[in-house]
């Protein structure tokens, strides 16, 4: 039976969120959470279970109904598919645990959307052919379509029109792709188009350009790269908070996407594809950076500056991984889930900062009801972890990956890290001065028209929100005291990325036991 556990991050949110479905015209709130956190439970175990498993070295190949790999539907057990199910899942603990403290209530059909997307999330990162990957980005992306616009009115409707239209348009260049892709190879199957790439003819190989090179862009646009970044900021801070926690994730499906493909197609000695789009790449990634940290620094609320700041991991995450060097590649494996985790909880304290400022909300302004000392001591937190300051698990994932820097690029790549990490620290202690320091002052910013003080009584964020927003910056701080089994496990993974024997053999079943009967 525990040949079948691959199957289960996939399968257990899927029977999860139909039962949720069935039951939520006829039992309360509380019946739907008692499921949920029942599907959660039993999915965390799984996990922690395949990561044991993935730990081991092997590369696992699960085909469904034993059809052969370029038939069936594949799915790869690695250390990356492992970590990154992982991290998917210990971003939904708090993620549903903030859900939990009131606002699954007004949103229709949340619990089920929000099991739907988590399988989604894992079948991305599990599968072993391209054309599944397709159909996982897009059950992934129609539950989030669900998430982002339950009950949604005003503002964050047209954020996520936006959002919606954006991400048909990036599906409709995939489908593009694997249409050319298969024309030309005869498959879709990851490693079998790594072999098949050695082997194109010359004449095609111009074509077989212009079609990795609409996967690349589609992946890119997944992942917000510049200058495909102009959906993130608004759609993720207009969705609510627990969903937006769960977006940290998101745009890493994309990241992870490009790492895959670029380790089995691209990878040195690949053929006549060695190299692809990494120079492009590495220099859009600094640009990202650059941008995200200068819309940090100017952003008018606290929502807005959180997706930036996602933004701005998603830029960091493509240097590393442009540079295709063992140590950057195993550095940015361990700042991803750092960055997810430190992502969602900043989106957590700005809507908590929003609830405890009345309608002065999470506008960047100095005059508003005093903050409580927990609120301002969780944002100085998660601003050290983001910016990436000693002694968070920030600081870890940058130095490790400014030490692995290759020599030709050491000078652009420290300016770029460097810098954009001082203007993140600029505009989240501006932002931090105005929301815990200055209050009081009767001075309006810059930026936009004060409203008048106000002495309604200020509500404050509940145990479980608090508890939730601690439990994301805890994952981090256990990454600061003990960075050695995390650092372990990356430059591992790194390294059986760039060793791509034996995840070929695994995916096309000659591991023994990979079958199902």
């Amino acid at each position: 039976m525990t040949r079948h556990l691959v199957l289960a991050p996939i399968l257990l949110p899927l029977v999860t969120g139909a039962i949720l479905l069935l039951l939520e015209r006829r039992h309360s709130v509380q019946v739907l959470r008692v499921g949920a956190w029942a599907g959660l439970s039993l999915l965390l175990a799984a996990v922690v279970a395949l990561v044991a498993r993935a730990d081991g070295g092997q590369v696992e190949a699960y085909l469904l109904g034993d059809w052969p790999s370029r038939l069936g539907i594949v799915l790869m057990l690695d250390r990356l598919s492992a970590m990154m199910v992982l991290t998917t899942t210990l971003l939904a603990v708090p993620a549903l645990m903030y859900a939990c403290a009131g606002w699954d209530r007004r949103a229709l059909h949340f619990h089920a959307l929000f099991q739907i997307q988590l399988a989604g999330l894992n079948g991305a990162f599990l599968t072993g052919d391209i054309f599944n990957l397709f159909v996982f980005f897009e059950v992934m992306l129609i539950a989030s379509y669900g998430l982002l616009l339950s009950g949604a009115r005003g503002e964050r409707v047209a954020a996520g029109m936006h959002y919606v239209v954006f991400n048909i348009a990036a599906s409709t260049l995939f489908l593009i792709a694997l249409g050319l892709l298969y024309g030309l190879l005869g498959t879709l199957n990851m490693v079998e188009i790594a072999q098949r790439i050695a082997q194109v003819d010359p004449g095609d190989v111009a074509l077989l350009r212009v079609a990795l090179g609409l996967l690349v862009v589609v992946f890119c646009a997944k992942a917000a790269l510049l200058p495909m970044y102009l959906w993130l900021p608004d759609a993720y801070a207009r969705a609510p908070a627990a969903v937006a926690a769960l977006f940290a994730v998101m745009t890493k499906v994309g990241l992870y996407a490009l790492l895959r493909i670029g380790s089995l197609w691209f990878a040195d000695g690949s053929g006549p594809l060695e190299g692809f789009a990494r120079g492009p790449l590495l220099v859009l990634g600094m640009a990202t950076m650059v941008v995200a940290s200068l819309g940090v620094v100017g952003a008018l609320r606290l929502r807005i500056g959180a997706a930036y700041l996602v933004l701005m991991s998603s830029g960091t995450l493509f240097v590393a991984f442009a540079l295709a060097a063992p140590g950057t590649i195993a550095a940015g494996l361990y700042y991803l889930p750092h960055s997810c985790f430190a992502a969602a909880a900043m989106f957590l304290i700005a809507h908590i900062v929003q609830r405890e400022r009345g309608r002065h909300g999470d506008r960047v302004l100095p005059i508003a009801p005093a903050l409580s000392r927990r609120t301002a001591t969780l944002y100085l937190v998660a601003a050290v972890a983001m910016v990436g300051l000693p002694p968070l698990s920030g600081f870890v994932g940058k130095f490790l990956l400014l030490a692995a820097v290759p020599d030709p690029d050491t000078g652009w790549v420290y300016a770029t890290v460097l810098g954009s990490s001082l203007l993140a620290l600029i505009g989240l202690s501006r932002t931090g001065t105005r929301l815990f320091w200055r209050v009081g002052d009767d001075q309006p910013g810059d930026d936009e028209p004060a409203p008048p003080p106000v002495s309604e009584p200020v509500p404050r964020a509940g145990r479980l929100e608090i508890a939730a927003t601690m439990l994301l910056l805890g994952y981090g701080v256990a990454m600061s005291l003990a960075p050695g089994p995390v650092l372990r496990y990356t430059t591992a993974t790194a390294g059986q990325l760039q060793a791509t024997t034996d995840y070929i053999e695994g995916v096309r079943g000659t591991v023994s036991g990979s079958r199902t009967p």
